[in-house]
């Protein structure tokens, strides 16, 4: 994806179509685990009167078990491929807000039908804040919760490393996570949705 130099971003002629009816934008946020990528989707699909989908949920749905079953039983390699098989069919919808998992970005396949099917939202963050967000959480198979926390830190740096890359590069916009609102987030995308030329100004919905 070619991007301006001087933002990071992509260019207009690799953007989707712009769109003035934010029903038919499709948006898809994708960013490490405990970034929020949730939370904020289904805040931001209800404003833009997008249906939301959460690509991990759609992949335990067609299983008909939970991700840490399917990481037991299949591996990371068999998670991978349900997750190609999904994220082909979600983006081939329109008129959504796809959360994906934080390992989507691994696939070729998978960054090249998100970056040309939709918007593309990274949510940035620290790994500082994703400790703190999934100190609680058992469902996540690639950071066990019974690990101390120095070794829980040293796999989030680790995954950093390795998909920061990824995610900027499929990315058309990034915004950063830190401790700001959820409302106060889901209004800067929106309005960076409208600066990039993705969504009409009169298209942003609710704003508190």
């Amino acid at each position: 994806m070619a991007e301006d130099e001087t933002s990071g971003e992509a260019t207009p002629d690799d953007r989707p179509q712009r769109t003035t009816d934010a029903a038919s934008l499709n948006v898809y946020l994708v960013g490490p685990m405990g970034v929020g990528k949730t939370t904020i989707g289904r805040m931001l699909a209800a404003d833009l009167r997008l249906e939301f989908i959460d690509s991990d949920v759609e992949i335990e749905a067609r299983t008909g078990a939970d991700i840490p079953w399917i990481f037991d039983v299949e591996g990371e390699s068999g998670f991978r491929k349900r997750e190609i098989e999904v994220i082909d069919d979600l983006t081939q919808l329109s008129g959504v807000l796809i959360a994906t998992g934080g390992g989507a970005v691994l696939a070729d396949v998978n960054r090249e039908r998100l970056a040309s099917r939709g918007v593309v939202v990274y949510l940035e963050t620290t790994v500082d804040m994703q400790l703190k967000r999934t100190k609680r959480d058992r469902k996540r198979p690639l950071l066990r919760s019974d690990l101390p926390v120095a070794e829980q830190r040293k796999v989030l740096e680790n995954m950093k490393r390795q998909r920061d890359p990824l995610y900027a590069e499929v990315a058309h916009l990034s915004v950063f996570v830190g401790e700001i609102n959820g409302r106060k987030l889901v209004n800067l995308i929106k309005q960076r949705l409208v600066q990039g030329g993705w969504l009409a100004a009169d298209e942003q919905g609710t704003e508190q």
